[in-house]
């Protein structure tokens, strides 16, 4: 047991590695954007306290929101989703896996979730040992089944999920504007340190790095950007995207999609104020999410599913008190 603790530490501290290597960089950025552009090369005043300013505005909203995404702890699913004490022992003692869905989906009926696995069967955690709610995964690093899972990310030591997806996001906006800033702000100096007209001095090495590192991360960063944005707007996760939700009609991409607005208010909010601020303020409770094919009009139910191809028939029935439509997949997405 011994030897297997001290390697599970010794993993651990390692997984800290690309965090510390950020921190690195960014402590650096600081010295060398500080003291040697701003004290040892601006030579104007005015120049040198404007650009302080802007620098440690999204500095610190830069930090804020990376250090929130470290330090938000994943939520996990609420005890309502473990088996209860007799229908735990029950699965345990079936070997036969047709009786255990049975008896999970005995106590499914009871709980919000609409998806399940490509069989069809009821998404259970044998090591969490819950069911599963939607757009839920089991994270083998951090050992847990993490609400709307997108990944785990080794740059934040840890998953990003319901609880901090937004912080992540805004954490690639303001550090995709801090590597602006340092290029928009550096770059007469880079130019006049690369064509000779300023001396060289100790602040050369530095200022010509830091536009070529602030330049390179920010290629790197904002595609990645772009790409989230994108999925914020499908509403989907990066799981998502590479393998769609599974319903009892069969999977759909963009079962949970419910418009570009509405799409941005359950990561962001409704409220615009608190948009950008790295504060919670996303919708619901990470456990149930409405989606297009449940909680809907009937009604309208044929133009909100028509970009999929999918045919409403004609009978809608009431489970535990939601309106569910039955329909029928003309073209697998």
């Amino acid at each position: 047991m011994a030897p297997h603790h001290a390697l599970r530490c010794c993993k651990r501290a390692l997984n800290w590695v690309p965090v510390l290597f950020i921190n690195l960089v960014v402590g650096w950025s600081y010295y060398a954007y500080v003291v040697e552009l701003c004290v040892y090369t601006i030579p104007n005043n005015a120049e040198r306290i404007s650009y302080l300013v802007i620098f440690h505005i999204f500095l610190m909203m830069f930090v804020w929101s990376y250090w929130k995404t470290i330090g938000s702890k994943p939520a996990g699913p609420s005890k309502a989703f473990c088996l209860p004490r007799a229908e735990k022992e029950l699965y345990e003692r079936e070997e036969r896996a047709e009786m255990q869905q049975e008896v999970l989906k005995k106590v499914a009926r009871n709980l919000p979730v609409y998806t399940c696995t490509a069989g069809g069967a009821i998404r259970y955690c044998d090591q969490c040992q819950l069911i599963k709610p939607d757009r839920c995964h089991h994270c083998s690093t951090c050992e847990m089944c993490v609400l709307k899972m997108d990944h785990h990310c080794p740059w934040v030591n840890n998953c990003v999920g319901f609880s901090n997806y937004k912080y992540f996001v805004l954490f690639l906006t303001y550090a995709s504007l801090y590597c602006i800033v340092i290029c928009a702000t550096v770059i007469q100096y880079f130019i006049k340190f690369w064509t000779k007209q300023l001396a060289d001095t100790h602040a050369k090495f530095h200022i010509l790095f830091l536009f070529f590192v602030a330049a390179l991360f920010f290629i790197s960063i904002v595609s990645l950007l772009s790409y989230h944005l994108w999925l914020v707007g499908k509403n989907r996760t990066t799981i998502e995207a590479f393998r769609a939700p599974v319903f009892t009609n069969g999977p759909d991409k963009n079962g949970f999609s419910l418009g570009l607005s509405r799409n941005m208010a359950e990561v962001f909010g409704d409220q615009a104020k608190y948009w950008m601020l790295p504060v919670f303020s996303s919708q619901g409770d990470g456990h149930s999410f409405v989606t297009r094919l449940v909680h809907i009009d009937p009604e309208q139910a044929n133009s909100v599913l028509q970009q999929n191809e999918v045919c409403i028939s004609p009978d809608c029935f009431i489970s535990d008190g939601v309106p569910i439509v039955s329909v029928t997949m003309e073209n697998d997405p």
